[in-house]
């Protein structure tokens, strides 16, 4: 029997996760992975990561059988978030930011918190566009763009098939918006100001799995 089972990867690498005492580290979520999960016998699932496009995604109906059993089913950042914002009539407990956005409907495509990974390593080769959000915000903030400026750059993102949209993707389209001159300073910027709002979230729900 394993306490907890998390399913991450890419938002929060497993070695990141495997200090949680009583844990069970799988593999980002996919169709079917619960009967996995079952194997365990968990008290607590806290799922971050999860396949939207090379597998099929986990169904809400999966879950349920848990949350009617008793099982404690967290969800945060990514796939976890937007299952849990479902499901939260029916007991899942959300955490942090990303999950907020779903729930306040501020945020609705599933590909907000998408990117695409290297399944070996998890390495991200893409960003997703609610970090980029964020990041913007923090730009707008400190007068590198203006509002009109980052809704233009995230039109041109959101237009974008999500793999597409790499960290050099981002800045062609801060150039296209702000000039090559401005363009420099907002990389500067970036670099000096890395925001990842879902591994922030993802960390949240491991400290408080860590308090339980």
């Amino acid at each position: 029997m394993a306490r907890i089972v998390v399913f991450t990867g890419p938002t929060l690498h497993p070695s990141e996760a495997r200090d949680l005492e009583g844990s069970i580290i799988l593999p980002p979520i996919k169709r079917g992975d619960l009967d996995i999960a079952k194997i365990y016998d968990p008290e607590i699932i806290a799922i971050i990561d999860g396949e939207f496009y090379q597998s099929l995604a986990v169904s809400p109906k999966e879950i349920l059988p848990f949350l009617e059993r008793g099982v404690r089913v967290y969800g945060a950042a990514s796939m976890g978030a937007l299952r849990a914002v479902e499901l939260e009539k029916f007991g899942m407990i959300g955490i942090g930011k990303v999950f907020r956005l779903f729930r306040l409907k501020l945020l609705e495509c599933d590909d907000e918190v998408a990117l695409a990974y290297c399944p070996r390593t998890y390495k991200a080769y893409s960003e997703p566009l609610v970090n980029t959000r964020y990041t913007l915000r923090l730009a707008i903030r400190n007068g590198i763009v203006t509002r009109a400026e980052s809704a233009r750059v995230l039109e041109i993102l959101k237009s974008t098939y999500f793999p597409e949209r790499t960290r050099q993707f981002l800045l062609s389209a801060a150039s296209a918006t702000l000039g090559s001159k401005r363009a420099r300073a907002f990389e500067d910027f970036l670099a000096a100001h890395p925001v990842n709002a879902k591994a922030e979230d993802a960390k949240s729900l491991m400290l408080e799995l860590s308090r339980l």
